[in-house]
């Protein structure tokens, strides 16, 4: 169940920073408030993880996933440049979540 929610924390925490990108600084209404209500989701859902998952876990999962995540729509959907070093700090981003789970997840 932990990692269920923390799944569905990362995608609201995804949909909210990918609506701000649309919010040109909070100036436009809808973008702007589904931001809000990303990462309302995010960080309640991300609160709920945390009764079942050491916060270092499911923070590492949540940020990590995100970061990459976020990266990759830049790259396939908003027009950003992919280079070789991009996708390397995507690689390391995920490696580090993978590191620190094994090590920490007890």
């Amino acid at each position: 169940m932990g990692y269920g929610l923390l799944a569905a924390a990362i995608a609201a925490e995804v949909a909210g920073t990918t609506a701000m990108k649309y919010s040109e600084g909070f100036t436009r209404l809808w973008p702007s408030l589904l931001t809000v209500a990303g990462y309302l989701i995010a960080f309640t859902l991300l609160a709920q993880t945390l009764k079942t998952l050491s916060v270092g876990t499911a923070y590492a999962i949540w940020a990590g996933v995100g970061t990459a995540a976020v990266a990759a729509i830049g790259m396939l959907f908003l027009g950003e440049g992919a280079s070789p070093a991009k996708f390397a700090g995507i690689a390391l981003v995920i490696a580090g979540v993978v590191v620190l789970n094994m090590g920490g997840a007890h």
